[in-house]
């Protein structure tokens, strides 16, 4: 086996017992250190703002996860200091590219600095913005329609756990002895493969054609009036029963209720607006020029003439064996 060096086992497990939390909350303060480089609470804090908002919350509630980004930090940071002191960051080929690196940095945070400006602009704006939000509200509702919507009940037949045909025909003895009085949600509850049903008693609540296998929405929602049972149907899951119990009709969304979406997408509208016209300032700049026989001959050039020949040889029938 393969040996530790004492260094690093003392490192891991000072980091799986120490969960970091209690330590100071200041910037400069040391996380964690080597003898190439060292971990600030800042440098911790900024490699989490690469994490999506979402996730960034809650990420110092697992103490293992904080301490795998420290040791990743860390570890990037030794690397660097000795590519450092081998100076291969002065190397010219190096330095370009480290250059570019900076370059690409520098123009993201722009991006997000003309991107947080035009969303004070908007927010200082909101009441005109409210108007408009209004205005598009009642020029078209579509997008704020909430289509028709269907309550069922289901028994779930799974193929996983037999053949296609015995499931289909459990369906179909089971249909006959609903038809015939039993109750489906009993024998929802004692039969059925979806492993909800034990609680709900094969009961689906509300839904749209949309959010179910299509299939199964075909069919369920070509049944008529509450209380009519289909005839066994097939889905990606296995062979259902579906009996209707109740529809909504299409409705409508208040404005109240559509408003945050609306002017959700005219605050995203606008943000794009200022940061497309700003990188389209930078492409329309007049002061650009271009060096066209340098960027021309970054294109190898191609002989027509040696082209069109090798196509007459590739073309050209076989010559007959001497």
């Amino acid at each position: 086996m393969r040996k530790v060096p004492l260094s690093l086992f003392v490192l891991l497990a000072a980091l799986a017992l120490a969960p970091l939390r209690a330590l100071a909350q200041e910037p400069s303060t040391v996380l964690l250190s080597n003898s190439f480089a060292k971990v600030t609470k800042a440098e911790y804090d900024a490699e989490l703002t690469k994490l999506p908002p979402d996730m960034r919350e809650g990420f110092a509630n697992n103490p293992r996860r904080v301490n795998e980004l420290l040791l990743r930090i860390l570890v990037q940071k030794s690397l660097a200091e000795q590519a450092r002191r081998a100076k291969l960051d002065v190397r010219p080929d190096n330095a370009t590219r480290l250059a570019l690196e900076v370059d690409r940095f520098l123009a993201g945070l722009e991006v997000e600095a003309v991107e947080a400006a035009a969303a004070a602009e908007f927010n200082a704006q909101s009441a005109r913005f409210e108007t408009r939000a209004k205005e598009l509200y009642l020029i078209d509702k579509t997008p704020f329609t909430n289509p028709p919507q269907i309550s069922a009940t289901h028994i779930l037949f799974d193929t996983k756990k037999r053949t296609p045909d015995e499931a289909k025909k459990l369906a179909a003895e089971t249909r006959a002895k609903i038809a015939a009085g039993a109750d489906m949600g009993k024998l929802a509850r004692e039969i059925s493969d979806d492993p909800t049903a034990g609680q709900n008693g094969g009961q689906l609540g509300w839904f749209s054609e949309k959010e179910m296998d299509a299939g199964f929405s075909k069919a369920a929602f070509a049944l008529a009036k509450a209380g009519d049972l289909s005839e066994p149907v097939q889905s990606q899951f296995g062979w259902h029963l579906i009996r209707l119990d109740g529809k909504r009709p299409p409705s409508v969304k208040t404005y109240e209720e559509a408003r945050d979406q609306i002017m959700a997408e005219l605050r995203k509208r606008y943000i794009e607006e200022k940061r497309e016209a700003a990188i389209g300032g930078i492409r329309r700049d007049p002061a650009t020029t271009v060096n066209r026989d340098a960027v021309s001959a970054l294109t190898p050039k191609v002989d027509p003439e040696t082209v069109k020949r090798a196509q007459e040889v590739l073309s050209a029938p076989p010559a007959p064996p001497k």
